[in-house]
């Protein structure tokens, strides 16, 4: 039987991927090879995070559950 992971709010993932810590955006973006206004735009929920790199930067955010296609 698999177990479901937790999906996150937006709050819980700002919460324990940066302020909990300490790492900016910006860093995490870039070590990730994302553009920093894409993650802020994600974080926000301004984009729907369907496909291409707004769903990679869900799913490893635990936003979203998902696979991410190599």
């Amino acid at each position: 039987m698999s177990q479901k992971r937790h999906v996150k709010t937006l709050a819980e993932a700002r919460e324990q991927h940066f302020n909990r810590i300490g790492k900016p955006v910006t860093e995490w973006a870039r070590e990730n090879g994302f553009k920093p206004n894409l993650v802020y735009e994600v974080l926000r929920g301004r984009i729907l995070c369907k496909h291409g790199k707004s769903h990679k930067i869900a799913v490893l955010l635990g936003l979203k559950e998902g696979e991410i296609a190599r």
